[in-house]
């Protein structure tokens, strides 16, 4: 169940997708909150040079390898504008984060694609879910899932 605390955190994960967006990488931002609400990462794509393993979930993960304690870790949220990517799912899961909460779903971004020509991914779209055991999810969001595919409709119209 998304609160309005989840409703911020995904704004601001919007708003660094627009940010990775405008430095020329695919648009998709990330935050890391720990158990009392405070801000410790945050992140958004730098995959512009051609480096698909710049994902701000994946920045997330090591940050809190190398940050935090294993209790806290698993207390803290990881808010997304889109939902992992394998990759990053395992990332997540092995650093042994908490919840995930996301604004549009892999599915979503797939439809989205396939709707303006864009071909599928390298990689294989799995829920989160089928990646880490006893995930805790809660995503897409519709209230926010419009806004995210606004960049990505933007992200791809400046490739044709």
């Amino acid at each position: 169940m998304v609160n309005e605390t989840d409703m911020k955190h995904l704004q601001r994960c919007v708003e660094l997708a627009e940010k990775a967006l405008e430095q020329g990488n695919a648009p998709f931002g990330s935050v890391l909150v720990s158990a009392d609400g405070e801000v410790l990462f945050e992140d958004h794509n730098r995959d512009g040079d051609g480096d698909q393993t710049q994902h701000p979930e994946f920045a997330i993960a090591r940050w809190a390898a190398q940050h935090l304690p294993p209790d806290e870790r698993q207390e803290a949220t990881v808010y997304t504008s889109g939902e992992h990517c394998p990759m990053c799912s395992a990332a997540h899961g092995f650093a042994g984060l908490g919840r995930i909460v996301y604004a549009s779903s892999s599915k979503q971004l797939a439809q989205w694609n396939e709707k303006m020509g864009v071909g599928p991914s390298a990689v294989k779209s799995y829920p989160i879910e089928d990646i880490i055991r006893h995930a805790r999810v809660d995503g897409p969001v519709p209230e926010l899932a419009d806004n995210v595919h606004a960049l990505h409709r933007r992200f791809h119209s400046k490739d044709k």
